[in-house]
């Protein structure tokens, strides 16, 4: 691979080859409340533990099917937990388990266990489903010395299963674990409910209507913040937020402001426990219309367990009361209940837990009598292992400060993500009077550079107004590069921005031509509009534009600003950066089109699909897409690949048609070799495997650009522009002598990408030597790390690097303070 190689260092990396399954049984169950994508996970614990040559059991209907034991607890094989992946809910099943909480239920539980071998147990489940098995684990050698005496089992039986071993993974739509960013089913009911939205919105502004909606989340107030930051709601009401008293003044108040500028739509959410801050209960439905004003629509969502200031609950009803009798608005009331349960996994669920699957088998396979009942989970973008009732005790804990209505210590134990979720969202939720804005005399520009993704609108609305919120005056740049040394430029306001966050493309207009020929006519539309800072929104072309106005400075003293990019791309090619905006929704693009071709696949029996997918040279989206799509083979350019291996793959799905999975599906990324072409690959399938099975192919395209962001595009693009502008803040202060702003040393020309666990500030020019120019990649990728795994899900051999598996963290209860270059996400 010309350009990619990496210096050469000490290999320091384990794998897992020597960590055997022979001779160990594992049973998968899922408890409590369902979530999508907990099907993934059962699918990779399953196909991980038989791959490494344990005996792996279906514990049907949780709890209730281990006490009940007989045809409750089956052995799983590889073709059966085939098709899994794209559905919703458990097809394993879950229940409710009175009896597992009695003594008598566990001991019934752990002899159902004993005879069939199974001393290794993965849960998938909440927090009380996780402090169940918990305690199933602390009463285990108990349990086995009873039945011992009442001679269901022998002495060597109790000996040879005295270590129970624990793995939990977090699922759960509601987000409410302490100790992970995002638990299984998190990100597809925000799918549900911005879908929901994004619906309602288009009916509510022919009416100039306000809706208010009710979300679930009864303790937790996740679904209802993050989907208002996704849809740019209004208000919202949460557990761990309670509005202050006079609550129903402000927010009539502020809905009737939002009208008066102008602005068409406003949205108000609550959670299902929405309470105040003395306990009443806050509903959805209590706002004197003045349809003078132009804004058409309000929409509220309520979370499920709102309360405002005295606990008082707030419902829906109440606010629709509300709204009704203080503005006169039209306003219905939606409640949303189950569908946030339902429908299919988005790709980021089937990612996660796939990948939290394979580490919950490794944990089982590496732990000792000594090792604690651990819960794998995500933080940032890394996989961790944390004492499971650590987490649990750190939940329970943030009830409790709720309970005693320490409402701020709440939001602290939820964790920085929720934190720095609200923080940003009080930013960008109310237009502060110009009396209390800064006083600051800067003007900021944006502008999107680059192919046009998802989330793009909604990190430059979040710009806007935060900018706008820090005392910035805020200019447009449209069409890029090109619209810059044109002079397309022109202020933009608070108003300008609204319904922006589900607006896919590029509403300011993007195009890939670069700076560096027309740096003498930047500086000159810089001067005329005195421009003291610059936010760059956009792809490759967008980091080369950077080293090439930094490169301009000497020439150029009006270039010596400070500088700023956000990555957006649907490729996720930035060096700098694990992720990037709008590659989120190319990945649920590719995935949903690879379910509808695997059901058409299914239907004809025996025939293999060809896929092609964007991304240039970087195969991100073939990798990843073919991970949560359950691609058989992938191809890309960053792992070369011969006419033998193309072999190998025609030959590993022969094999595989004479399973009972007659289908096939093979990725490959549009540039991954310039001889085996799509038509190639596909002829070669064809010729190779006649007689055996068919072949079809289908290039994606521009389809995998369109479309309304996904929840975690806009809610990333959101928080990063955010941020990016408080850099721009501060870094405007640190430069500004002698009545102008002067920026010319490299740490003010910066890319703000997400590295593992945090969001950091890096000056472009020290990425340099970390990228590719030629093939427009990043010479180290994080993301190749799960190529193995999703070879291993597809029955391929191979070597898998577990290096940053199997160290055992704590959770954190004092944070090291953030520095100014890196800040959690």
């Amino acid at each position: 691979m010309a350009g990619t190689a990496a210096p050469k260092r000490q290999d320091t990396r384990k794998f897992f080859e020597n960590l055997s399954g022979a001779g160990k049984s594992i049973a998968v169950l899922t408890s409590g409340g369902d979530a999508q994508g907990m099907n993934a996970a059962v699918r990779a614990v399953v196909r991980m533990g038989i791959y490494v040559g344990a005996k792996v059991y279906f514990i049907h209907e949780g709890y209730q099917g281990m006490v009940d034991g007989g045809d409750n607890i089956k052995e799983a094989t590889w073709e059966s937990v085939s098709s899994m992946l794209q559905v919703g809910g458990t097809v394993i099943g879950s229940a409710r388990c009175k009896e597992f909480r009695a003594h008598e239920g566990r001991l019934k539980a752990a002899h159902n266990l004993v005879q069939r071998s199974i001393t290794n147990l993965c849960v998938i489940g909440g927090d009380g489903s996780l402090t169940g098995a918990n305690l199933f684990r602390e009463e285990w050698s108990g349990l086995l010395d009873e039945l011992v005496q009442q001679g269901l089992i022998d002495n060597e039986a109790a000996r040879s299963h005295s270590e129970l071993h624990i793995v939990g993974m977090v699922g759960s739509i509601d987000n409410d674990f302490c100790g992970t960013d995002m638990t299984i089913g998190t990100d597809s009911a925000l799918h549900r409910i911005i879908e929901v939205v994004d619906a309602i919105m288009t009916t509510a502004q022919s009416h100039q209507r306000t809706f208010v909606l009710e979300v679930m989340g009864r303790h937790c107030g996740y679904l209802a913040l993050v989907s208002a930051l996704a849809c740019g709601a209004d208000w919202v009401f949460i557990p761990e937020m309670p509005p202050e008293d006079g609550w129903e003044d402000s927010m009539c108040q502020k809905l009737s402001e939002s009208r008066s500028r102008g602005s068409r739509l406003n949205i108000i959410i609550v959670a299902e426990g929405a309470i105040d801050k003395q306990g009443q209960p806050i509903t959805s439905g209590f706002v004197k219309d003045n349809r003078a004003d132009k804004k058409r629509l309000n929409i509220i969502i309520v979370a499920e367990g709102a309360i405002d200031s005295h606990n008082k609950a707030v419902t829906p009803d109440y606010i629709k009361e509300l709204v009704v009798r203080c503005l006169g608005f039209d306003t219905r009331v939606t409640i949303l209940g189950h569908v946030q349960r339902g429908g299919t996994p988005s790709a980021f669920d089937r990612i996660l837990a796939s990948r939290m699957g394979v580490e919950a088998v490794l944990a089982l396979l590496e732990a000792s009598a000594s090792t604690p009942a651990c819960v794998v989970s995500l933080v940032g973008n890394q996989a961790v292992r944390l004492p499971l009732m650590e987490c649990v005790q750190m939940t329970q804990e943030v009830q409790k400060a709720m309970d005693e209505k320490k409402f701020e210590e709440a939001v602290r134990l939820r964790g920085r993500s929720f934190e720095n979720n609200l923080s940003t969202y009080r930013l960008l939720s109310y237009r502060k009077p110009d009396s209390e804005l800064p006083n600051s005399t800067f003007n900021v520009a944006v502008l999107n550079v680059g192919a046009p993704s998802a989330g793009m609108n909604a990190a430059v609305r979040s710009a806007v107004r935060v900018g706008i919120t820090e005392g910035h005056k805020m200019f447009a740049v449209n069409d890029g590069f090109e619209g810059f040394y044109k002079g397309q430029i022109k202020e933009i306001k608070w108003g300008d921005v609204g319904g922006w966050t589900g607006q896919g493309g590029s509403l300011l207009g993007t195009k890939r031509t670069l700076p560096g020929k027309h740096l003498d006519k930047i500086a000159e539309q810089i001067r005329i509009h005195n421009i003291n800072a610059l936010l760059v929104i956009g792809g490759f072309e967008a980091y080369v534009g950077l080293l090439e106005l930094s490169s301009g400075r000497d020439k150029y003293s009006e270039l010596c600003v400070p500088m700023v990019m956000v990555p957006a791309t649907v490729s996720n090619n930035i060096p700098g950066s694990d992720l990037s905006i709008g590659s989120d929704t190319a990945l649920n693009a590719i995935t949903d089109t690879c379910d509808r071709i695997k059901q058409s696949a299914s239907g004809t029996k025996r025939r293999v699909f060809i896929i092609e997918t964007m991304g240039g040279y970087c195969g991100y989206l073939a990798t990843v897409g073919g991970l949560a799509a359950g691609a058989d083979t992938v191809y890309i350019y960053e792992e070369p690949f011969d006419i033998r291996d193309l072999q190998g793959n025609v030959e590993h799905l022969t094999q595989k048609m004479k399973t009972s999975i007659q289908r096939g599906l093979v990725l490959r990324n549009e540039n991954c070799n310039e001889n085996f072409t799509t038509d190639f690959v596909y002829q070669l399938y064809s010729e190779e495997g006649r007689g055996v099975f068919d072949c079809r192919k289908n290039i994606l395209g521009h389809m995998q650009q369109g479309g309304a962001p996904s929840p975690f595009d806009r809610n990333f693009g959101t928080k990063v522009a955010a941020k990016a502008i408080q850099w721009i803040t501060r870094t405007l202060k640190d430069s500004y002598k002698g009545g102008r702003v002067f920026a010319n040393s490299e740490d003010t020309v910066c890319l703000l990408g997400m590295r593992r666990r945090a969001l950091v500030f890096q000056p472009v020019s020290q990425l340099r030597d970390e990228t590719d120019f030629v093939h427009r990649i990043p010479k180290e990728q994080w993301w190749l790390k799960l190529r193995p795994l999703m070879k291993i899900l597809a029955k391929y051999k191979t070597s898998y690097d577990v290096s940053d598996s199997g160290q055992l963290e704590h959770v954190t209860r004092i944070r090291p303070k953030e520095s100014k270059t890196s800040e959690t996400i």
